[in-house]
């Protein structure tokens, strides 16, 4: 049984559509990072980042308990766990990875960034609101133009690059961006919103989220509290 320490957010929601996909025996463990739950030092013995998802595998490597923090890392080790998702040839391996590492240094960050200024941030700067949604929408479009010579995001198969990326697309609306824009990406996103394992997965945990509307959560995820050494 894999523990899995998590919240319903893009980087959650992956985890929990792989293990769905692959279809393994998991538990999960809400980690309410609106209410500072992510600061805890059990949580933190695991994720020293201070960031959700984490897991904890008492069947890891040679047999042996493994936890691991990062959602890139976690899906390539659940990858590599069940022979699933990750080509098994040379080429196809590294040309999915090429586009898991565009998802976690770009996809995630950047579309992260639009978010905040667009609906987090206490103050509204038209600059740095013009530039994350600017941003969000080349991002939109360097995946639009993948998709128009290629079945999925990684290749010809469905795979981790897929899992990545499409749980940060989910909140186009919030991102600035006009998802009927990119038609070989819609058609994509539809497809992969269709699978049953997708449709588990975002459902895990989705009631407990709660909007971040009060000031001691902002002040949590965004404020003094985030930068306190631990």
């Amino acid at each position: 049984m894999i523990e899995v320490y998590s919240w319903p957010t893009p980087n959650g929601h992956k985890v929990h559509i792989m293990l769905e996909e692959c279809r393994l025996a998991y538990r999960v463990h809400p980690v309410d990072i609106g209410a500072g739950e992510q600061f805890a030092p059990n949580f933190l013995a695991i994720s020293p980042n201070n960031k959700i998802p984490a897991i904890t595998d008492p069947d890891g490597p040679d047999g042996k308990p493994i936890s691991l923090f990062e959602s890139g890392a976690i899906l390539l080790y659940l990858a590599g766990k069940t022979g699933k998702l990750l080509p098994a040839d040379v080429h196809g391996k590294y040309e999915v990875l090429q586009w898991l590492m565009f998802q976690m240094g770009g996809v995630g960050p950047l579309l992260g960034q639009a978010h905040h200024f667009r609906i987090y941030a206490p103050e509204k700067i038209d600059y740095a609101i013009d530039r994350y949604t600017n941003e969000a929408r080349r991002l939109y479009s360097v995946i639009n133009k993948r998709l128009a010579h290629s079945t999925y995001v990684g290749g010809g198969d469905y795979s981790i690059a897929d899992i990545a990326i499409f749980p940060w697309l989910r909140s186009w609306k919030n991102q600035g961006v006009e998802m009927s824009d990119y038609p070989h990406l819609k058609g994509w996103f539809d497809e992969i919103a269709k699978r049953p394992a997708v449709q588990r997965g975002v459902e895990v945990l989705a009631g407990a989220r709660k909007p971040l509307t009060d000031d001691k959560a902002r002040e949590v995820l965004f404020g003094r509290r985030q930068m306190e050494q631990r």
